[in-house]
Parts: structure tokens; sequence; C-alpha cells
């Protein structure tokens, strides 16, 4: 993990392999931001009009390197875009600090140290800065060659060793307390992506399971997992009908946070993250040229899994409970077949009309065994549906909700954090699609509106009077494209700080 300190030392003298500004779209071209007058002054005060010759906009996501000053003991300056400049007066939100972080980890991957010198009004500034850029310098080389007992690839660079953060009061409790949430988030969260990019013959439930175990014991989180015998004799049949055509038994997995500080009166959060950790979609195989990332599948158990870890590592006054169902699903003689009727753990049967919608089987098998401690709120997520990315494309995710208080408080805490979020229905015309002659209902309904009927299925599992939202991640759990920002390619880690912020809201009393 990259290390990250604040630090008070001028940019001009300090020992770097780079010092990063911040630049904005001016009306008149490129202006430097604030937190990088130090460096302006030594170009003479030209620094915004070098880059314009360089062809610099100062737009977002732009990253121009440039040869030091005289004098400077860093030999580069690398100017990263802001975007448009703030309103007189104002200043830069937060997530577009933590982007232009991002940017600059990921442009200077293979350095030792960078300084940056972006604008740094108040602690919450240079926590946005420190969670960007430890997201941005985020590598998963775990497979790759390396040519150094270091682990620098082969063919690439390691990521960026360390960053000074100018302009914070490395001191004043505020700004510890945010580079310290930043540092947990962040290495949960590539934990998280370490999780989603790990191959498949590598990652599978009994795998999963051991590293949540190990994890579990690092952080005092209590652990209890549930093997195929103890599946079994449980009478989880949607998570044991998903597992039964693979040679790998599935898992359910608890984790159980609770605050030592918020006593008997802390609310109780549970969060159910789908965990297939390699969909072929069983008996219902996808098609040629879908298989391929499927090994992402289980981005919703990693999520669950990283946001608990991170709960546990902050502190925070809420009790929180993770649960991880986790299968494979693959074709077999075993397999669960098309017509099958699975009774799942809640009583309920359930048609199997497509064995490639099996998310929602093992999620419900999950719900309905944490509704049974009545929390007071669960919040699933999953890459479900292929749907929900037809809606809102690769970047969003879909929140679905049995209340709308709720649904409303899940979009504020993903905006607040910077991950892209869209509040969507639960239309009741479109239950009636999963009307079977069989069973109790069928795992299909209508095709078109497909995410908001996968959210009205698992709507079916989820205890009496208790709250309940569901998040779409299959756009942005897995980036398939460029990176940009701080996001990289393959696993993002969609989710995660969304439940943490959710987590934190429910701690200062504000659940929805």
């Amino acid at each position: 993990m990259t290390a990250l300190t604040l630090s008070t030392a001028a940019a001009t003298g300090l020992r770097a392999d780079a010092i990063v500004v911040g630049v904005v779209k001016g009306d008149k071209g490129p202006v430097v931001a604030h937190g990088a007058e130090a460096v302006d002054k030594a170009y003479d005060g030209k620094l915004g009009s070098v880059l314009e010759t360089l062809g610099a906009s100062g737009g977002e996501g732009e990253a121009t390197k440039l040869p030091a000053p005289s004098g400077f003991k860093a030999p580069i300056v690398l100017a990263v875009g802001l975007g448009g400049e703030p309103e007189k007066g104002g200043a830069y939100d937060s997530e577009t600090l933590r982007r232009a972080a991002g940017v600059a980890a990921r442009a200077l991957a293979g350095s030792k140290k960078a300084a940056f010198a972006l604008p740094v009004d108040d602690a919450e500034d240079a926590g946005a800065i420190a969670e960007g850029a430890l997201l941005g310098a985020y590598s998963f080389d775990t497979y790759k060659e390396v040519s150094d007992d270091k682990g620098t690839p082969k063919n690439g660079k390691a990521p960026l060793a360390e960053i000074a953060i100018l302009g914070g009061k490395a001191r004043d409790k505020a700004y510890k307390a945010a580079i310290e949430r930043a540092v947990a988030v962040a290495e949960e969260l590539n934990r998280a992506r370490d999780l989603i990019n790990t191959p498949p013959n590598d990652l599978n439930p009994e795998s999963f399971a051991a590293v949540a175990q190990a994890a579990a014991k690092e952080h005092g989180i209590k652990v209890q997992v549930l093997d195929e015998k103890a599946l079994e004799k449980g009478g989880f049949g949607g998570i044991l009908g998903v597992g039964a055509g693979s040679a790998s038994a599935p898992r359910l997995v608890k984790l159980s946070y609770k605050s030592a500080k918020a006593g008997k009166n802390a609310k109780h959060l549970a969060f159910v993250g789908k965990g297939i950790t390699y969909d072929s979609g069983g008996i219902s195989l996808k098609p040629a040229g879908h298989n391929e990332t499927m090994k992402c599948d289980m981005a919703g158990a990693a999520a669950v899994f990283a946001a608990v870890v991170s709960a546990a590592r902050l502190g925070l006054e809420v009790n929180v409970t993770g649960w991880l169902a986790l299968a494979e699903n693959m074709p077999s003689g075993s397999a669960t077949r098309p017509g099958d009727v699975l009774r799942m753990y809640s009583g309920k049967t359930v048609e199997v009309l497509n064995t490639d919608a099996e998310g929602r089987l093992v999620l419900a098998d999950a719900i309905a065994k944490a509704s049974e401690e009545a929390p007071d709120a669960i919040v699933d997520v999953a890459t479900l549906t292929g749907a929900m990315m037809l809606a809102l494309g690769a970047r969003t995710f879909g929140i679905m909700a049995n209340d709308d208080a709720f649904r409303g408080s899940i979009h504020e805490a993903a905006e607040e954090v910077g991950e892209p979020a869209w509040p969507m229905p639960l239309p009741a015309d479109l239950r009636k699609g999963m009307d079977s002659s069989t069973a109790d209902i069928a795992n299909m309904g209508e095709r078109m509106g497909g995410g908001l009927v996968a959210g009205l299925f698992l709507q079916e599992f989820v205890g009496e009077g208790i709250t309940w939202a569901h998040l779409d991640i299959a756009g942005p759990a897995f980036n398939e494209s460029a990176p940009f920002g701080y996001t990289p390619k393959g696993g993002t880690g969609s989710a995660v700080r969304t439940l943490v912020r959710l987590a934190e809201r429910t701690a200062a009393g504000d659940l929805g």
C-alpha cells in the first residue's frame, strides 16, 4: 500500500520525484489553483501560460508534466486539471479533489515519492486528496512477472510508493482523523478490488471465506462460516441450488462488528453481498463473449466485506453485520436445471426458470437469514442484472428500497462520497410476471424492467417490517474501459464507500 503523510514543508524544498499542482479552466486559459502559489512564483507567475503552451487547458482528467524550476529538489512538476473554477469565494468539492489526486497518482506510477500541493482549505479536503491518491495508486500485479525483489512488474510500473499532502495541519485532530479515515477506507476498498480481480481458479467460496476469517481475526470482528453441511442442515436451498453444479462448495459467511462505545441503544445495519465467485450461467449457459469478466460477480460480497472491516477499523458507533452469500455457478450433471424448484431458507419455494438468474437466489437466502436478527435496516449489494446497465450505463448503480426515505438517504450517502447512483422504483405491476403455477414464485419475470423485477423478487424475502434497500452495481463494479480519475481498469470496489458513509450517518443518528 502506498504510504501517506501530511507535511508542512514548502514545495520548493521538499525532496520528491514530483510536485503535483492543480490547474483550473479560466476564461483566458489555465489558472493555477491555490495551494501551489510557491510553485507558480518560481515560474515568475507564468505557470498557467507555460501549461497553455504545452496544450493544457485545466480540464478534468488532464495531467501535464514539465521540468521543475531551478532550485527545486523535485525534478518534475505535474499539473492536473480540476475542471472549471469554483464560484468566487467557493471551495473545490471533495470529488473534484479526489479525482485529481487519483489522476496524479496514476500518472506518477513508478515514482518513489510525490508531494501534492493541491487546494486544501480544511480537513475534508485533505481527506479527499488522500483517498483519491491512495485509490488512484492502486495496481493489481499479483500475476505479473517481476523484475526485482520489490515486486516491480517486469512489463509495467510499481505504484507510487509515497505521498506527502502539503498544506495540511499534521498535528490537528481533525486533519489526522481525516487521513486515518482515508487510509482505512482506501486500504479496505483496494482489498475488495484485489478480490474482484483475482481469477476464479484461485478465488472460490472456500478461499473467499478464508480471507474473511483472517481479516475478522485481525480487526476483532466475530465471524461464522456455514459450509455445505451446515447450509444443508439449515435449509438454505437458494445458496445450495446455485452451487450444486460446482466442485467448489458454497459458503455463507457472517461478519459481526459490534461497537464497544455505542452500548445497548446502538443501531444495527445488515449488509448482504452477492458472492458468485464465477458465473458461467449454469445450465442456462452464457453466450461467448459474456463469460470473460464473470470473476467480478462476487463484487457485492467484496463490497460488504470491505465495508464491515472499514467500520471496525474506524470504530464507528453502530453495529454492522455483513452476510457474504458465496457460490460458484457452474453447469454439470449435478447442477440445478431450468424447471427445478428450490425450497428457500424462508420456506418459500422458487421455480428456477433461468439458472443465470442465480444472484437473487443466494441473496434471498441471506436476506431471510439476516432478517431474523431484526436489524434496523438491510442493504443488499449485487452485480445483479444487465438490465440495470442498460438503464444507467457503466458508471452508475441503481437503488431500490421498500422505504422512500431510506432510499433517499442511501442516494445522499452515495453522492457525498462521489459514487454515481440513481433511485429506481419497484413497480407493483411487475410482480405478477413472477407468478408460478408450480411454486410460490419464479426467479424470472417480465423482460422489460428486468432490474426492477429482480428487486421485487428480493423484496419477497425481507422480514416483515424491516427497512430494506437493494443496490444493483452491475455497471460500475468492473471497469472494462480505460482508467479514469481514481478508478482503475478491472475491479473498482463500487458501493464500499457508500456503505461506509451510510454506517457513519447511522452512527450519527441519521438512518433516513
